[in-house]
């Protein structure tokens, strides 16, 4: 599964959960780190991502919007990057059938 990780998470995670999701990547990675949050969806959509952030504005963008692209929201505040990887990496099988799945735009995580 592709999975676009937000600025506001590290772009560490992409190495340490390459065994659960080989075909990730980072906004930082994608020149992406300082631009709008639109041009950040439309990126995703167009290129097959699944949005992780702790950012709520991607949902206000799907509520207007729709989807692709699908958005994991990873809700528990300031974390290390640790308790972030743990998360993704428990879920994995929920991230996957959710990404898989034709319903729902967001998948919410703690």
């Amino acid at each position: 599964m592709k999975l676009l990780f937000d600025q506001n998470l590290s772009h560490k995670l992409i190495e340490r959960l390459f065994d659960v999701f080989p075909e990730s990547t980072h906004t930082r990675l994608q020149n992406l780190a300082r631009k709008d949050d639109f041009i950040i969806w439309e990126f995703a959509k167009r290129n097959g991502y699944t949005i992780v952030t702790q950012d709520s504005d991607f949902l206000e963008i799907a509520l207007i919007n729709g989807f692709p692209p699908k958005i994991i929201w990873i809700r528990t505040g300031n974390s290390t990057t640790r308790v972030i990887e743990s998360i993704l990496r428990t879920n994995s099988v929920s991230i996957n059938t959710f990404i898989k799945s034709k319903k729902g735009y967001c998948l919410e995580l703690e």
